[in-house]
């Protein structure tokens, strides 16, 4: 599912971001990515979005090997990606639905699909009464939610959640990361979060892996289905 081979990563001011990391999630996994800031978590975010490449080394996404990838394919590789960023990045002027919507839009996905699947995955995060409103109409809790929806619409085999509880409160910090988890328990979704928030991390006892100074420092390895 992802694979990082031998990973280095050198901005041109000198930065080393990412020091020979290697590192593989299965899929199906849900993976927290933790790290102090600057340690390297934006980066290896920003290698799997496509939007950085390593100096050397070998990145693997959905057995397509991103050092590869044609510069014009980079939107269609994108679109296999469900994104949940901590600033949401709605479209401030789209209505929820239209928000959510607009990433089947660009796929090609007809009206009539849309106008089906929309409201259901707005139900599935709980914001059917919201589809009309804007998104200075919400909550930040609401907001990601919608954000979350948006991520889920095309039916990624992989999300990636970028801090996705950075600027919520605590209780909705808590469920954010309870729909991704059930996301994943139910869909068979990988989920690959970057968090600062150890007790959700400790509450959920997902895999962990650490990244400091670039390098991967710690790993619970495959996951334990504590639920079984």
């Amino acid at each position: 599912m992802i694979e990082f081979r031998n990973v280095y990563k050198t901005y041109d001011n000198g930065t080393k971001a990412l020091r020979d990391l290697n590192l593989r999630v299965n899929e199906g996994e849900f993976v927290f990515i933790v790290g102090s800031s600057g340690a390297g978590k934006s980066t290896l975010l920003k290698i799997l979005m496509r939007e950085e490449t390593p100096n050397s080394g070998e990145v693997i996404v959905n057995n397509t090997r991103l050092s590869t990838l044609r510069h014009r394919d980079i939107p269609y590789y994108r679109r296999t990606l469900g994104m949940v960023f901590q600033d949401f990045r709605l479209i401030p002027k789209m209505s929820v639905f239209d928000n959510v919507a607009f990433a089947m839009r660009v796929t090609g996905a007809s009206t009539k699909a849309i106008r089906k699947k929309v409201p259901y995955v707005l139900s599935h995060v709980g914001l059917s009464d919201k589809a009309k409103c804007y998104p200075n109409e919400l909550s930040g809790g609401e907001q990601q939610r919608v954000g979350l929806a948006r991520a889920l619409i095309n039916n990624p085999a992989l999300i990636i959640a970028d801090e996705p509880t950075g600027n919520v409160d605590p209780r909705m910090s808590f469920e954010i990361v309870d729909m991704l988890n059930q996301i994943n328990r139910n869909n068979g979704t990988t989920i690959l979060m970057v968090t600062h928030e150890h007790a959700l991390v400790r509450k959920f006892r997902r895999r962990i892996v650490e990244i400091q100074n670039g390098e991967l420092v710690a790993d619970s390895g495959p996951e334990v289905d504590y639920y079984v």
